[in-house]
This record gives structure tokens, C-alpha cells and sequence, in this order.
């Protein structure tokens, strides 16, 4: 994602009640249509809005209005505007007949998992709905009446005139509702079994890939493609290659949501993280002329780089004319020119002094940033769990420390989910142990251990912990975090443990995020006045976490500019774990000797309930260290085979533009 990216602000048509309309735009490269906002949330409202009309008009009509309904984290954002538009907008439901998707196998309507409960805590217990009219998967069933009543839920489908809108999500192997590769387009409502991807992908709402169900009900391909109109979501980075796949290629039973390019009334709605693999948006210049501005020039040499595997100052005219690339040669050229411009340009973002220098050692040609003149400077990381800080920015927090600066790390949550039972279990018994070494009291450590085995000896997959757990399980994970901390050189009074309380559910689910997250953020920023922000703008960790740090940080940064006196600081984006930036997307490259990358790794060992094997891995299986590794000398990689210096390692950031400005 490009700094222009993080910068520009969509501005749609709007419909009458103010929210954005979905306004499709088929490009020459796509089948499908597709609809891109800048945020998930302003596609989310604009959904609400299509689906709050529809509901409108058939009440006009008097007629019911039936709609095919998707759970998890993608249509979230619809269903909280739809309460919204109920509670203060009068919007009613009393005409509404809906009929769910999917429903894991086997699974009871009070799991947390289960999308019964997920819909009726989320939606239909918040609205005037008639309970008659909802219709959800029973996971709960006899296996001996699955095949009646999968038909029977195809009939009243039929009995209810047709779904007049089905909303759908989709899913990394490109499955629609949980219609895995190999389902016939004319499949119906049925039992099916899960792909191990999407098992993994499921893995972290369930605790474990072992508690995941292997099989499911869904409606079919055909079920789907006989809605008068669907309406497929698609949020994040980790979506984006799936739906270019379903958007601009051949329709196959291979990926599912491909079948919808058979559909004469579908839009697909994403946001520009989702989006980022359609060739409108990767590579412009291969769907049509496009207005060669720099940022759009730099990637677009960046991409024939690497397409032929050259340097960049090695490019020729004659690459440029074999790849598309005759407008930007006869507005620009001659390919040197060009390429110097964007060799320059890159050179300039790497810098080993990533809070500037002191006046005394700049140099002509340096970067330039405002508030250089500050020296040394107050720095504040965010780290939306534990051990993200060190995880992805841990030699550049390592090099700020070293060069004087005085860097804090405020750790957004606790992060106690993602530590084992046995861990807990096993530090519970060291301070028995450390009290009877030291003559103290122990009677009381031994009753809290005692009820902890009771507990974890009965929990079932999916429970949440009991609170004193869950307060053990916090305490490791920040004791890890000031070690970490302290293996780059910090000290303890400079770190700050923010226990967010939208994360504080004991589940994998979490509730939104709230004016008392913001205001903690809020707090700390009017507090220390940091000249330099950091955050996690890496956006696809499994269960959404990440994302919603961010949301909270840069609510908390507007406010701070608005409230207060004092220069909005500068906010940089990290990533780490999960994905790197594009070379194109980097404002700042922080490359890191040798030396630099073995005390990040020390800095990441320190977090030992994450090591070896981590309770929340998503897909990737490599232990956080080396995804680090691998994605720093990954950058770093490819920087020297564009033709910049070689080095180590590289950790890239993106500048963050307030995009209301």
C-alpha cells in the first residue's frame, strides 16, 4: 500500500441519508463488477444503506423482502449500521425473511463460535425482526435428518419467493458460504467437508486447529445464483490475491466465487487493501491510459524491473515498449531519464537515522524531515500485542535507542488469549515454589493453583478463561514484554501497558472498539507529546486485532491535533509478521547490519510463550523470528536486485496522511 494510498479519501456518490452509494465500475480486465472504498467501514455503510432501501421499497410494496445473510467478520460492519439505521433512523424489520448461509457441523447454538449465536447477538436479538422469520443452519442436528432438512431449507427459500439479496464474504480458498473447491454450480443446500485451509483460517476461534469442525452445512452455488441480486464483501490484505483470482479470471469450479460472473446482477464491495491485486490497482497502465503522476511512475518501473529481472538504471526503451509501457516512454522518456527519477527517489527513503540526525552530522543529500532540528526526540511505538514492537521494528527501535533517542512502547493490549494453559500453569507453580524458597506464605498461591488445574482440566475448546487465568496469562505476556524491552535497551518506566478493554472479552471475538479505547490512547499522546508515532499497519493478522489498534491510534491522533496545542506527531506504519510492504509502498528504509538483526532476534526469543510454537500462528507455520527474518532480508533483497546497495536486512514504514485533511 502506497503513501498515496493511506492519503487519498474516496468520495462516492452519496445516497439520500448522507452514506456512500456503491457505484461498480467494470474495467476491462474484470467480469465482475467491483465497487472500492478507501475503508472497510464506508463500504460496510454503504452495503447497509443498498439493503436498508431494498427493505424500504418492499415495505412500500407490502411485501417481504428476503434476504441470504453471510457471519464473521466481513458483513460485521453492515449489521451494526443496520441496528443503527433501526434504533435511530425507525428502520423496521417486521417485513424481513432472512435465511443464513452456512453453520458449522456439528456445533450447539450457545458455542461461541456458532453462527447462530454470532447472528443473533449481532443482529437479530437488536432489531424488531419476527423470530418466526429467521432461518440459520442447524449445526445441532442428527445426522440421520441432515438430508430432510437441507431440502426443507431449500423449500422454504422457495416458499418465501426467492432471496431478493444474498450478501457474501469470501474465503481464502475462494469458497462462497462454505462451498469448497469442487462444488458444481448447481449444487444445493447440503453437508459438506472443510479444506484444511479454511480449517486453518478457523483455527484461532476455535483455540486450535484440533477443535475445529471438519465438515459443514451451506447453501449451494446454485442456492446462491438464483438470489435476484448479490452483494460479495471482501476486507484486507489477505483477501486481495483470491478475489483478483475470482474477479478477473476464468470461471472455474477450482474457486467458487468465480461462478458469480454467471450472475447478471452482482458487485463485488471491497476496500483498497482487498482490492490491492486488481490490475486497475496494481498495474493501471495494463487496463487503460492512466495519468502519470509520480507515485504512479515509480511503481510502474518498479513493476518492469522487476517483470524483466533487471536493475532499474539497466531498463531500456525497448522494455518499456514490450510491456505496455509506450505512454509513460513517449510522455517521459528516454528510459534513463525515467529510470534516474525513480533510482533518486528510492535512494532517498533509505536512512539509517530514522529520527534524523543531529545537525551536526547532516550532509547534503540527507533526508529531510519536519522537526530534524529536534534532536534527540521523544519516539512512542505502538504495540497492538506484546511482541509486535520487536517482532517488526525491533532493529529500528534497537538503532533509535543506540543513537540517543528516547523511544517508549505502549503495548495496545494484553494479549493474554494467545498464552498455552500448560504455561500458566507452569508459572503459577514457580511462585509457589519461589514462596516456599523464600520462607513466604504460600497457602494461598497453592488454593489459586489448585482452582487453575480445576478449570483447565474442564475447559472445553472454545471457552473463555476464568479471570484469574486470564490475569496470569497477562502477566507473562508482560514480563516477556519488558524483557524484550529491555534486550533493545529500554527501561522499564518507559513502557506502558494500555490493557484496551475492547480486547479484554476472554474470547477470540472482541468487542468494537469504543470512545474508552480511544481516550486511553488519547492520554498517552497528551502526556508525552512524541515528535514520532509508530503502529501496526499490517492488517492481516487472523483474528483482526491489528486492525483495530490502528482504528483506536489514529482516532486518538486526530483528536490529539484537535484538542491540544502541541505538532501532530509524525505517524509511521510498520509491518512484520504477517506481510511486508511493496518496495514501492516504502517511505522509509531502515536497513540493519548483522549485528542489528541477531539483537532483534534476542529481542524476540525474550517473548518465550510465542516461541517454538505460538497459540494464534495463522496459515504461516515459521516461528515469528524467522518470518521476521525472512521478510527483513526478503526487502532487503530486493532492493539490491533493483540496483540500491546490499543489505542485511531491511525494515520498511509507510507515512501515515490524515486522509480528512
Amino acid at each position: 500500500m502506497t503513501t498515496s494510498s493511506w492519503s487519498q479519501e474516496y468520495t462516492p456518490s452519496q445516497n439520500a441519508s448522507g452514506a456512500p452509494k456503491l457505484c461498480a465500475r467494470l474495467q476491462s480486465s474484470e467480469r465482475l463488477p467491483v465497487s472500492v472504498f478507501e475503508q472497510a467501514e464506508d463500504a460496510s455503510r454503504a452495503v447497509a444503506h443498498e439493503i436498508a432501501q431494498l427493505i424500504s421499497t418492499r415495505s412500500t410494496e407490502r411485501r417481504l423482502c428476503v434476504l441470504g445473510l453471510a457471519t464473521g467478520s466481513t458483513p460485521l460492519g453492515v449489521y451494526r449500521e443496520l441496528v443503527r439505521l433501526h434504533k435511530e433512523e425507525s428502520l423496521s424489520f417486521r417485513n424481513v425473511v432472512t435465511f443464513n448461509l452456512d453453520e458449522y457441523y456439528p456445533i450447539s447454538h450457545e458455542a461461541s463460535q456458532s453462527y447462530h449465536r454470532f447472528m443473533w447477538e449481532n443482529l437479530f436479538s437488536l432489531i424488531d425482526i419476527k423470530p418466526e422469520n429467521v432461518h440459520i443452519p442447524d449445526g445441532q442436528l442428527p445426522p440421520e435428518q441432515l438430508s430432510v432438512y437441507c431440502q426443507s431449507y431449500e423449500a422454504e427459500i422457495r416458499h418465501a419467493g426467492g432471496l431478493d439479496m444474498q450478501l457474501l464474504g469470501i474465503g481464502r480458498t475462494g469458497h462462497i458460504g462454505f462451498n469448497e473447491p469442487g462444488s458444481p454450480a448447481d449444487s444445493r443446500t447440503r453437508l459438506i467437508a472443510l479444506d484444511r485451509v479454511t480449517r486453518l483460517d478457523a483455527a484461532s476461534d476455535f483455540y486450535g486447529e484440533q477443535y475445529v469442525p471438519r465438515r459443514a452445512i451451506t447453501m449451494g452455488i446454485g442456492t446462491i445464483l438464483e438470489a435476484r441480486r448479490i452483494i460479495l464483501m471482501a476486507f484486507g490484505e489477505n483477501k486481495s490475491a483470491t478475489l483478483a483470482s475470482a474477479v478477473e479470471g476464468p470461471v472455474t469450479a477450482n474457486l467458487p466465487a468465480s461462478y458469480l460472473q454467471q450472475h447478471s446482477h452482482v458487485q463485488c464491495v471491497v476496500d483498497r487493501a482487498a482490492a490491492a491485486d486488481l490490475t486497475r490497482i496494481k498495474s493501471p497502465w495494463l487496463s487503460g491510459s492512466v495519468q502519470w503522476d509520480p507515485e504512479t511512475t515509480k511503481r510502474a518501473v518498479i513493476w518492469l524491473a522487476q517483470k524483466c529481472a533487471k536493475a532499474i538504471l539497466k531498463l531500456t526503451d525497448e522494455d518499456f515498449g514490450e510491456h505496455g509501457l509506450q505512454d509513460l516512454l513517449a510522455g517521459q522518456g528516454p528510459a534513463y531519464d525515467i529510470n534516474l527519477r525513480v533510482f533518486r527517489e528510492l535512494v532517498g527513503k533509505i536512512t539509517g537515522w530514522p529520527a534524523g540526525k543531529p545537525e551536526s552530522l547532516r550532509r547534503p543529500g540527507d533526508i529531510s524531515r519536519p522537526g530534524d532540528a529536534t534532536f534527540p526526540k521523544k519516539i512512542l511505538v505502538f504495540s497492538p500485542h506484546p511482541d509486535d514492537d520487536v517482532i517488526s521494528m525491533g532493529g529500528t527501535i534497537i538503532r533509535m535507542v543506540d543513537q540517543g533517542h528516547e523511544v517508549h512502547i505502549a503495548y495496545q493490549t494484553s494479549g493474554n488469549i494467545a498464552v498455552f494453559d500448560a504455561d500458566a500453569l507452569r508459572y503459577a507453580d514457580f511462585v509457589r515454589e519461589f514462596n516456599r524458597g523464600f520462607g513466604l506464605d504460600a497457602a494461598s498461591v497453592d488454593h489459586l493453583e489448585r482452582q487453575l488445574e480445576e478449570f483447565v482440566v474442564g475447559k472445553k475448546a472454545g471457552d473463555s478463561d476464568a479471570p484469574p487465568l486470564r490475569k496470569i496469562k497477562a502477566l507473562i505476556r508482560r514480563c516477556e514484554a519488558r524483557a524484550g524491552a529491555r534486550a533493545c535497551g529500554i527501561a522499564p518506566q518507559r513502557l506502558h501497558f494500555l490493557d484496551l478493554p475492547f480486547y479484554e472479552t476472554g474470547l477470540i471475538r472482541k468487542d468494537p472498539i469504543s470512545e474508552a479505547d480511544v481516550q486511553i490512547i488519547l492520554r498517552l499522546l497528551k502526556d508525552l507529546q512524541p515528535h514520532q508515532v509508530y503502529a501496526a499497519g499490517d492488517l492481516s493478522d487472523p483474528h483482526g486485532t491489528h486492525r483495530m489498534c490502528l482504528e483506536a491510534l489514529l482516532q486518538a491522533v486526530v483528536l490529539f491535533e484537535r484538542q491540544t496545542q502541541a505538532a501532530m506527531p509524525e505517524v509511521w506504519l510498520y509491518r512484520g509478521a504477517w506481510q511486508e510492504w511493496d518496495p514501492e509502498s516504502i517511505d522509509m528504509a531502515i536497513p540493519l547490519s548483522p549485528g542489528e538483526l541477531a539483537r532483534k532476534r534476542d529481542a524476540i526469543f525474550k517473548h518465550q510463550s510465542q516461541k517454538d510454537r505460538a497459540m494464534f500462528p495463522g496459515t504461516d507455520q515459521r516461528e515469528f523470528w524467522q518470518r521476521a527474518e525472512d521478510r527483513n532480508r526478503g526487502t532487503a533483497d530486493i532492493f539490491n536486485r533493483l540496483g540500491l546497495a546490499e543489505y542485511e536486512a531491511i525494515e520498511g514504514f509507510v507515512k501515515w496522511i490524515n486522509p480528512r485533511k
